[in-house]
């Protein structure tokens, strides 16, 4: 493709995106195809010769199309909002074309700073803890892909510490133990597999009616595996989990952590976007005891995925867990202490130039637009409840302080679950089950950048009719 077939069809592109992102209420909210299906319907063998790229763009229409579940639809309830926006569109296309590997400093200094930038504005939007930000003696922020690797880099990290960095060089891992709840996201339990914990030196505490963390219990079984010889060392708490928005009480299990010097991690992925309203800080009490978090202006913000927010107050754990420096890599800058290199600070050596669409989102559609979506959301949110509560075929499973409600259909598991493949099948909306204390559950996540009070009422007539 020569440069002019490129601005061409680059316009033609960008028209694309936007005409679809407009229209999408128009498609069906999931994917209409069968497994195997688009990949039936594509050439088999690469071509060798140049393919017009008219024809290229009829293939998406025809085949990726169908095969595309439209996280950007109003009508979309399920896991968790995955938002993009228009100017976060334009600062990932800015990054593509510019093809900077800003694995460090003098890779392309622009992209070291301007994130280091853009996790202090994040720091200071949010209301986090100013220990936390790239001028702190100890701490720092970097962007991670996920929140999933996030989690690694904070495990890594404890590991680091509780073992003073042995474990870097013997791989004994035996004796360390990590703590959460049944409610922690899937990831905690992958990211000690990766570190050579494994599930067994796992401990899953107790919760309370509300899925939140008992810190008592906490405190008995860090007491317990310390008497029996073990150590702990990695305590992850929940602000907003992924089943049910549950809060685990992190101002009462920060100064247990702090007592039995355990790194104490806490993920906000979703719900800690909330703070960027000032009513909603308190999605961030207890903070000031972590070790690190994690954040996603991916979901509930309109940065395009991917675009994790971690910060750690212990740099020093971090950098002795993942740092490796081969001469190929080494810099003046970087060994006189002026600059970060990011490489040091995630699992990969490369890395994109992510920063770029979070300070085009920021600035060029401002951050009360954003505050404005997550207090609509909010709000439509409880609304709903209210018509919940006076159905008296369902009730509600879990608090609901924020964006997600969980409900259930009075007649049991079944009904439940029918209702959910009903609703689904029937393309009112896209839903997705979990289990509470052995109960199944309609989850109904509202914070898709298109949703209104509208379509939120639409969904539940919707799914009344079906239930």
């Amino acid at each position: 493709m020569t440069p002019d077939e490129f601005r061409k069809h680059g316009h033609e592109l960008v028209d694309w995106i936007a005409t679809y992102l407009e229209g999408v209420e128009g498609r069906p909210v999931q994917a209409v195809v069968e497994p195997g299906d688009v990949r039936a319907a594509l050439a088999e063998h690469p071509p060798t010769d140049p393919e017009p790229f008219e024809t290229v763009m009829a293939d998406v229409e025809r085949v990726i199309m169908p095969g595309v579940t439209n996280w950007q639809h109003p009508n979309w309830f399920a896991y968790f909002p995955a938002n993009t926006s228009y100017p976060s569109i334009l600062g990932e296309l800015l990054s593509a074309g510019l093809g900077v590997q800003g694995m460090s400093w003098v890779t392309s200094p622009a992209c070291t700073e301007l994130e280091t930038l853009m996790l202090d504005w994040m720091q200071e939007l949010l209301g986090l803890p100013e220990r936390w930000r790239s001028t702190s003696d100890t701490g720092g922020g970097v962007l991670q892909g996920s929140a999933s690797e996030a989690t690694l880099v904070a495990i890594l990290s404890a590991r680091h510490r509780a073992t003073n960095g042995t474990v870097n060089a013997d791989g004994d891992t035996t004796q360390l133990v990590a703590y959460t709840t049944s409610q922690s996201h899937s990831s905690v339990e992958k990211g000690l597999r990766i570190a050579g914990i494994g599930t067994d030196r796992l401990r899953i505490v107790p919760h309370d009616d509300e899925f939140a963390m008992r810190p008592d219990a906490l405190a008995e079984m860090i007491i317990a595996d310390r008497g029996a010889g073990l150590v702990p060392f990695f305590v992850n708490a929940n602000h907003g989990t992924t089943s049910s928005t549950a809060f685990d009480p992190t101002a009462h299990i920060g100064p247990i952590c702090r007592q039995a010097d355990v790194w104490l991690h806490v993920d906000g992925a979703m719900a800690g976007i909330a703070a960027l309203a000032p009513e909603f800080r308190w999605v961030n009490d207890g903070l000031e005891f972590a070790d690190s978090y994690c954040t996603n202006p991916h979901k509930w913000m309109g940065v395009n995925f991917d675009c994790t927010t971690y910060w750690t107050a212990d740099r020093s754990s971090l950098l002795g867990a993942l740092s490796i420096l081969p001469e190929y890599l080494r810099s003046a800058a970087a060994e006189s202490g002026a600059v970060i290199d990011y490489r040091d600070w995630q699992v990969p050596l490369g890395r994109r130039f992510r920063a770029l669409k979070l300070w085009f989102a920021i600035r060029c559609d401002g951050v009360d637009a954003m505050r404005r979506m997550i207090r609509d959301h909010v709000a439509i949110t409880q609304r709903l409840a209210a018509r919940v509560r006076v159905d008296e075929r369902f009730e509600i499973a879990a608090p609901h302080p924020l964006n997600l409600l969980c409900v259930r259909h009075r007649d049991g598991d079944a009904a439940t679950d029918a209702l959910i493949e009903a609703a689904n099948a029937s393309d009112a909306g896209h839903f997705t089950r979990t289990v509470l204390d052995n109960r199944s559950v309609l989850r109904i996540s509202i914070g898709a950048r298109t949703t209104t009070a509208a379509h939120v009422d639409a969904m539940w007539d919707a799914l009344g009719a079906l239930a």
